[in-house]
């Protein structure tokens, strides 16, 4: 099984890119994840030519599964998420495809809006969208240095969206936390 990641946030270092890869650490044995990092560089979406950066990430997706997406709060999502969503609807690449999808936010409504409104892009592109919507302190350290969720909570709200996307056990890792 193949999944592909995609965060919806233009900073590497971002919670929601720390998000993907610790959801993506999740995933059971046996899987393989590919964290998509063109985000940046797809254009918005004009009838025509396809451009190099949307080619890339429509096989990525075509080839796929299916996505893990992490999404920020805001009722809005970013413009460079709207192109991307807008080049994979275009290209029939969400078609049938399952979505995992986990929104981050410090207020419950921030990650419920833009849950809501990924959800409504999603199946309008004929996606199955599956997800959760985390509620998660930014001034609190929730990652530890290998980059795993330390809250066990947290790490058992994201299993709960990776085991919807992925039904098969995940096994709990060797070390305590």
């Amino acid at each position: 099984m193949r999944i592909i990641g995609i965060a919806a946030s233009l900073h590497s270092g971002s919670f929601i890119t720390k998000l993907l890869d610790a959801a993506g650490a999740e995933l059971p044995p046996g899987v393989e994840f590919t964290r998509w990092t063109g985000f940046a560089n797809v254009p918005p979406f004009v009838a025509g030519p396809v451009p190099d950066p949307a080619i890339e990430l429509l096989q990525l997706v075509h080839g796929a599964d299916g996505l893990l997406l992490t999404a920020p709060e805001h009722s809005l999502l970013p413009v460079e998420l709207g192109h991307t969503l807008r080049w994979m609807s275009a290209g029939g690449a969400l078609t049938g495809k399952h979505v995992a999808v986990m929104s981050a936010s410090v207020r419950a409504c921030g990650a419920m809006w833009a849950q809501a409104e990924l959800f409504k892009q999603l199946i309008h592109a004929g996606a199955v969208a599956m997800g959760a919507e985390l509620v998660i302190s930014p001034v609190c350290p929730h990652f530890d240095d290998q980059g795993r969720l330390t809250a066990r909570y947290l790490r058992d709200q994201v299993r709960a969206v990776v085991r919807q996307l992925c039904p098969a056990p995940v096994r709990e890792p060797a070390f305590s936390a």
